[in-house]
């Protein structure tokens, strides 16, 4: 006989209530421990409180506007150009974690020539362990909301999610499932914990893109790899080798590479 867990879990807090609901409350908690984490970094590079705030509301938009919108236009435009109200509807799910890196990366470009006064990399090699932990926390709220799940699986550890709305079927689907939200949560606090260590215990911060290239590998590599058990988002993903999640990943993968490369051999400083 299969076992697997039931995951039966309902997203909302508050019963006949969609909002506040889970996935907003894991999303919120990551972004404050990823602020307290910033702001001790900030602290002992001795950056001010005003330039820290300012990071935060540069950070905070760019990655719900960013990973919306990489959702909306990378995934879901088939649906979304139809129900163009429903784009900003966050707390319904939907986010795309390539859309948010790319928006972020341009809000701190910004951010490094209008208020830090840094060079890009000493600002992206400072912010990736607080970006880790809150990736770690949306998966979870991913989770909460029974989406973005796995293949099916006879694995002891399947997933049975009894909320999961299978489109194909057009109806819930509890087929024991690989929790591919679960997976990806698990790599990001382990890339935290990585990230948190290079930064405190090392001088990887004193090398220009190190931890930054890091982050990238490592996280869209465990990307890459964790989407092959992961169901299909669009309708490509059924019919390609590689789905749209594992395109996305490979120029962020490279770029990884290059900094670490570029980084350990020119062990180039940032300035302090």
């Amino acid at each position: 006989m299969l076992l697997e867990i039931i995951w039966n879990v309902s997203p909302e807090i508050i019963d006949g209530w969609r909002t506040p609901n889970k996935y907003g409350l894991l999303f919120v908690t990551g972004l404050i421990i990823g602020y307290y984490l910033i702001s001790r970094i900030y602290k002992k590079e001795n950056m001010s409180d005003n330039q820290l705030d300012k990071l935060l509301l540069y950070m905070v938009i760019a990655t719900v506007v960013g990973a919306r919108l990489g959702h909306v236009f990378f995934y879901d435009w088939a649906y979304y150009k139809n129900h163009l109200a429903e784009i900003p509807q966050v707390w319904k799910g939907g986010l795309a974690s390539h859309g948010g890196a790319i928006a972020i990366f341009i809000a701190l470009w910004i951010y490094s020539k209008k208020v830090a006064h840094k060079p890009l990399l000493w600002i992206l090699d400072r912010i990736v362990p607080s970006i880790a932990i809150a990736a770690c926390f949306i998966r979870l709220g991913n989770l909460m909301n029974s989406e973005i799940v796995g293949i099916p699986t006879n694995l002891p550890w399947a997933f049975s999610f009894t909320h999961y709305y299978n489109e194909h079927l057009g109806d819930f689907d509890p087929t024991p499932r690989h929790p591919a939200q679960l997976y990806e949560s698990i790599s990001y606090l382990i890339l935290f914990v990585l990230l948190f260590w290079m930064y405190w215990k090392t001088s990887a911060k004193e090398k220009a893109g190190l931890m930054f290239g890091v982050f990238l590998t490592f996280m869209f590599g465990m990307r890459f790899l964790i989407e092959f058990i992961k169901e299909g988002q669009t309708a490509r993903d059924f019919q390609d080798a590689i789905n749209t999640g594992q395109m996305l990943s490979i120029p962020f993968i490279l770029i990884g590479l290059f900094l670490i490369v570029r980084a350990l051999r020119k062990k180039e400083k940032l300035e302090n």
